[in-house]
């Protein structure tokens, strides 16, 4: 994602469902961790996450690749730094909580990346992770986006555990779309992928948002959704 479109994805992420849904799942997880201490994003675009962190009394550093996005959440009044998460300029062992949503995808050595979660994350710390599911719904829009991979619950699961963490929950989300999804990128134009979050219809919005939120309340995180989500923790 160049520096333009992350621009606009921020303007758009506070009204869009997508993101506002992930940030209601954020905050479930976020009551099950117990006592708020410090905390990590990596690929935090302007830090719209963070803010969410920040609410529930974690104290939040934000970490982005692209200067636009650690301007954005600065100007938010956050804590960022530019980084790669690679190679994070963080001593080791400094964070209870790290979250990266929709971030190894974007990274050539994910493996290298899961490294750093766990070489940064204390004994007993703790990582919310998020990941675009199922390489059946590769499309322009990943392309769009410079994903290098969609994962499955294997895939994702071995980069993790690699690194060293501790799987502790593994589910999927955006269950009920899923088949307009895939319909949907399948058939897209590279310009038509380019809305997906910048301009949806505010009805569209609203009736896409209640279908997310119906889905808490259905027994699907077992089945093929749009993303994966995983708990998981650095062992003490």
């Amino acid at each position: 994602m160049d520096g333009a479109l992350l621009t606009a994805f921020t303007t758009a992420e506070d009204k869009h469902w997508w993101y506002r849904e992930r940030r209601a799942i954020i905050a479930r997880e976020l009551r099950k961790l117990g006592t708020p201490g410090s905390a990590i994003e990596i690929g935090a675009s302007g830090g719209g996450n963070c803010r969410t962190l920040a609410e529930h009394g974690w104290d939040v550093l934000a970490t982005e690749y692209l200067p636009e996005g650690v301007e954005i959440a600065r100007g938010r009044g956050l804590n960022a730094i530019q980084a790669d998460a690679r190679d994070l300029p963080l001593p080791p062992e400094s964070f209870d909580l790290l979250v990266a949503f929709d971030v190894l995808e974007h990274i050539d050595d994910d493996a290298l990346a899961a490294s750093e979660i766990y070489r940064v994350l204390r004994p007993g710390g703790a990582a919310l992770i998020s990941v675009p599911a199922g390489m059946d719904l590769w499309s322009t829009h990943d392309e769009l986006n410079n994903h290098y991979r969609r994962y499955d619950r294997e895939w994702l699961s071995k980069v993790v555990t690699g690194a060293g963490l501790v799987v502790d929950d593994l589910w999927s989300w955006n269950v009920l779309l899923r088949p307009a999804v895939k319909l949907r990128r399948n058939g897209a134009s590279r310009s038509r992928n380019e809305q997906d979050v910048t301009a949806v219809n505010p009805l569209v919005n609203a009736a896409l948002g209640t279908v997310v939120k119906i889905e808490r309340y259905l027994p699907v995180r077992s089945l093929p959704g749009v993303s994966l989500m995983m708990r998981a923790h650095r062992p003490a």
